[in-house]
């Protein structure tokens, strides 16, 4: 039950910046045109059943409360046991416990610079040889000896500073002699500079980032203990969806399955399977209570129609409904529910878009959550032209970033991946919409901040 765009409508274009006119199509089609349905019933073969649920608009939990249900979920859930993994396998988890240093840093004086260790005043006798880094302890100097030395090399015993080596030059005598005026100490890292061994380097809940990881490195460790990665199964409804080739005979093609577990990866999940299951109320069933996942997404299925098995499976297994319909558009008929004390259930609407609007307002803040990871601080930009609003709901648009404005995109309809796949972030317009100027806060899509894959997979 997963579709791609599948109509042009009044706001199809060249993908250009919208002027406010094209901005406001959307809202100005024919209510049965942009009505958003669940279970891909906007992209179903014509004919198909079904109607929304009989609780409709009333039921929706706002959008701003949504999210908060969705982070609360997560903390108060049974987690799974911190785990303790290698370095190379930590990068975008979050400390599971302070990271103290092991050792002194440095461990040893070091030279700060390629140059000449010197004993005493100038000018220095030099010694033959050298001091690399890595290598055996120098042999101590006595005043008015000097010694090649490389950066990061252990500084001799009885050295008073390094000399730069573009600060000082060698006489035919072989005397080295300064070129400027020199300080005790100058350019000596000493001992214990950054830290002492026991000194707390990091807190817990502490992202690991690149450079967190060279900072552990250095501090003397092979592995850290972590948070673990969210275990998500992606579970794919409907019969009328093909993996290959073009639409024909009614069939479309699944556009969520290869979109849903990277997204998922990149909100920092560890994706364990896709399983696309048709319309089988059974095979539903099983697959939900066989998971071992801490989170299970569905694609469409969610509004009541004869073959909409979401709520009808999670109300024979007693689930707990923690949100049933959200007050946002696209994606009203998104769910999220409790299906064990360790295990949640996102319901996602089938519609394209409207899925990513289930994926930013339930998933993310759910597995964020899971995984411990700090909330980013909410940002505000103002809109290069007006967005109307639903009269009710929140909207989630899709928009670029240009200089200092947010400027909304074409192809925002409920089915329609057109315009999210050239956004920056999803802008949250409040019920009612916002004039040209207005601030809106920005959900930055998870690849526009950090790369694709930089930190979460």
């Amino acid at each position: 039950m997963t579709a791609s765009g599948t109509h042009a409508g009044p706001h199809a274009g060249n993908g250009d910046d919208l002027d406010v006119e094209e901005a406001l199509a959307l809202v100005r089609e024919p209510r049965a045109d942009r009505t958003e349905r669940a279970g891909h019933a906007a992209a179903r073969p014509a004919g198909h059943p079904g109607h929304p649920r009989p609780h409709g608009h009333e039921g929706a939990t706002p959008w701003p409360r949504a999210r908060e249900i969705a982070a609360h979920a997560a903390r108060t859930a049974e987690r799974r046991p911190d785990v303790t993994v290698a370095l190379g396998d930590a990068l975008g988890l979050v400390l599971a416990a302070p990271l103290d240093a092991l050792s002194d840093l440095p461990s040893f004086d070091t030279s700060a610079m390629d140059g000449w260790a010197v004993a005493g005043p100038g000018p220095w006798r030099i010694r033959d040889g050298g001091v690399l880094a890595g290598h055996a302890p120098p042999e101590p100097l006595t005043d008015g000896e000097a010694v090649r030395i490389a950066t990061g090399a252990r500084v001799p015993t009885g050295v008073t500073a390094v000399l730069r080596s573009e600060h000082g030059r060698t006489n035919p005598q072989d005397r080295l002699h300064p070129t400027r005026e020199m300080s005790h100490g100058q350019d000596i890292r000493p001992r214990g500079q950054e830290c002492r061994r026991g000194d707390q380097l990091l807190p817990t809940g502490t992202l690991i980032t690149p450079a967190v990881l060279g900072l552990a490195a250095a501090a003397g460790y092979d592995t850290v203990t972590v948070v673990p990665r969210p275990r998500v199964e992606v579970l794919v409804l409907g019969d009328e969806l093909l993996t290959e080739g073009l639409p024909h005979d009614g069939l479309i093609r699944d556009a969520l399955g290869p979109m849903l577990a990277p997204w998922l990866r990149a909100l920092g999940a560890e994706v364990v399977a896709v399983r696309r299951l048709g319309d089988d109320a059974k095979a539903l069933r099983r697959a939900i209570t066989t998971s071992r996942a801490d989170l299970i997404v569905t694609t469409g299925g969610t509004a009541a129609g004869p073959v909409d098995h979401v709520h009808p499976t999670l109300d024979r297994m007693g689930a707990e409904l923690l949100v049933d319909g959200v007050a946002v558009r696209p994606g009203h008929p998104m769910l999220l529910a409790r299906t064990k004390a360790e295990q949640h259930l996102v319901g996602l609407p089938g519609n394209p878009l409207a899925a990513v609007s289930g994926l930013m307002t339930l998933a993310e803040p759910l597995l964020r959550a899971l995984a411990a990871h700090p909330a980013p601080e909410p940002y505000r930009t103002p809109l290069r032209e007006a967005v109307q609003g639903h009269p009710h709901d929140t909207r989630l648009v899709p928009v670029v970033l240009r200089g200092e404005r947010a400027v909304p995109l074409h192809y925002s309809g409920p089915a329609m991946l057109r315009g999210i796949a050239a956004a920056d972030a999803l802008a949250v317009v409040p019920p009612g919409g916002a004039p040209q100027g207005a601030g809106m806060e920005l959900l930055d899509l998870p690849w526009a901040t950090a790369g694709i894959g930089v930190c979460f997979t």
